[in-house]
């Protein structure tokens, strides 16, 4: 996986020691779920007067008996469902939201917000990403800091460029469901090719970055650096895709950890994620339209 929320973490990245082969019924990882193993009774949903030692041969009476008990569902085994993550994703949006609007209304007046955002959201990002399990307080407090962030920044672009910010907004969205479709869709497929590449050029995108980001901050180049003009819409144009294809990584590790039946808490991991890749989408074509009013 291209984006580390996912491939630091052994059940979305399918690395985890504990994770075997779909079985019917079963849950995979051992975290204190039900197993479900030869000659023993369906803990939970049959009788707990049944044996539970291997090899036990139940009488009819108690085949009939747990055969006609219901089914676990889901709910029951603690699974990841595609539900939990598309409701714990669009409760963070909508923090983020509330955010951006904060940090889009008195930004202009204590520039410190933009700053204070930065430092929180990395800060909390990084600790995010390399936790060995999800802390829902941490995510929510990130989304948070992250809409500051955007909020301030977004108003400064307004000013400088308009239209930059609604045509952000309106991409990313648009990429987002674009993405989704074609994933669900099959056209376009996850491979160990494609996230090898993707890897090695979100590297050498990140590298890049920085060095131009240290040449403005010292003078060597003037305004946006390397992104202005051809060259700058080139390399924003390729960073949006790597953003937009970093989505579809994103949706396939979901995928994943729905079919393997990972914990369900791990959907503020997978929404978590989601925002992160989102973020950056939507920063990337900010500064992309804001090359193209500029060259006007």
């Amino acid at each position: 996986m291209a984006n580390p929320v996912f491939s630091t973490d052994p059940f979305f990245n399918g690395k985890a020691s504990t994770m075997t082969a779909p079985q019917q019924g079963g849950y995979y990882p051992n975290e204190g779920y039900p197993t479900y193993q030869a000659g023993y009774p369906a803990a939970g949903y049959a009788s707990a007067d049944y044996a539970q030692t291997p090899g036990y041969a139940p009488t009819p009476e108690q085949l009939h008996d747990m055969y006609g008990a219901p089914s676990a569902t889901v709910r029951d085994t603690g699974r990841l469902t595609y539900d939990d993550v598309i409701i714990k994703t669009a409760g963070l949006f909508g923090i983020l939201l509330v955010g951006a609007v904060f940090g889009w209304q008195f930004a202009p007046q204590m520039p410190g917000l933009i700053f204070a955002g930065l430092i929180v959201g990395l800060v909390l990002g990084l600790i995010n990403s390399f936790s060995r399990k999800p802390k829902p307080p941490l995510i929510i407090a990130y989304a948070a800091a992250e809409g500051v962030l955007l909020g301030g920044i977004s108003v400064v672009y307004h000013y400088m460029w308009d239209g930059a910010v609604t045509s952000a907004v309106l991409a990313t969205f648009g990429t987002f469901f674009a993405a989704l479709v074609l994933y669900k869709s099959g056209r376009v497929r996850v491979t160990g090719k494609a996230v090898r590449f993707l890897l090695i050029a979100l590297t050498g995108y990140l590298v890049f970055s920085l060095l131009n980001l240290i040449l403005v901050w010292t003078n060597v180049l003037p305004g946006w650096g390397v992104y202005s003009g051809t060259l700058g819409l080139v390399v924003s144009l390729f960073a949006v895709g790597l953003a937009a294809y970093s989505l579809i990584v994103d949706f396939d590790a979901i995928d994943q950890g729905v079919r393997y039946g990972i914990p369900r808490s791990y959907a503020w991991r997978a929404s978590f994620g989601l925002l992160v890749t989102l973020i950056w989408l939507y920063l990337e074509f900010l500064r992309l339209f804001a090359i193209i009013a500029s060259e006007r």
